[in-house]
């Protein structure tokens, strides 16, 4: 069953400057949030397994709002990152198992491929609750320039019976990163950490 989603959100956040230089080219950060309707609301369900094809379905198109906002080709995505509210009659499983079994592949797919783990977060909240989507190298979990977030906030979800899933993505790591570590140029891509 598809899911049901109540409302689609996609923006861009691009900063041009950073303590008063230039970031060039800007870094920018898309985000993509569906809010969906949680068809385990209000009972426990043993099998999750429809909230985990949801999680499938919501995968590739989160990521390919994200790329299309940021007008870049899915390659050349740097970060990726995702995150769920559920809403008071569901459970932080239902959240898990959106984002976790298979949200990843059509993810990775939307962007043109990623080896590291996709970050993520997930709680519990009502309408107008904020979440932090936390970002990582799509390809390389130890490059620190792009360990970052961006904040996911719906106001008038997620409603009882609802669920907000969040996905971002980047072209670029953090405005003006110094603090060392694996550059992306030293990148193998190998096994999703270095």
């Amino acid at each position: 069953m598809p899911a049901e989603i109540r409302k689609l959100i996609v923006c861009v956040d691009e900063t041009r400057i950073e303590m008063g230089r230039k970031v060039e080219p800007p870094t920018r950060r898309a985000l993509a949030i569906a809010v969906i309707a949680n068809p385990c609301a209000g009972r426990y369900v043993e099998q999750l397994d429809e909230l985990v094809a949801i999680g499938e379905e919501l995968g590739g198109l989160l990521g390919a709002r994200c790329v299309e906002a940021l007008g870049i080709e899915p390659a050349q995505a740097q970060s990726y990152g995702k995150a769920a509210i559920v809403g008071e009659k569901g459970e932080l499983e239902h959240a898990a198992a959106i984002l976790h079994p298979k949200l990843g592949a059509p993810l990775r797919k939307a962007l043109g491929g990623g080896a590291a783990l996709v970050p993520s977060a997930k709680k519990v909240g009502g309408p107008g609750t904020a979440i932090d989507v936390p970002l990582g190298h799509k390809d390389a979990a130890y490059v620190r320039s792009h360990f970052d977030a961006i904040e996911a906030r719906v106001p008038d979800a997620p409603r009882a019976g609802e669920i907000v899933v969040a996905v971002a993505v980047t072209d670029s790591g953090r405005p003006l990163p110094r603090v060392g570590g694996l550059q992306k140029h030293e990148i193998e891509g190998k096994d999703g950490l270095r």
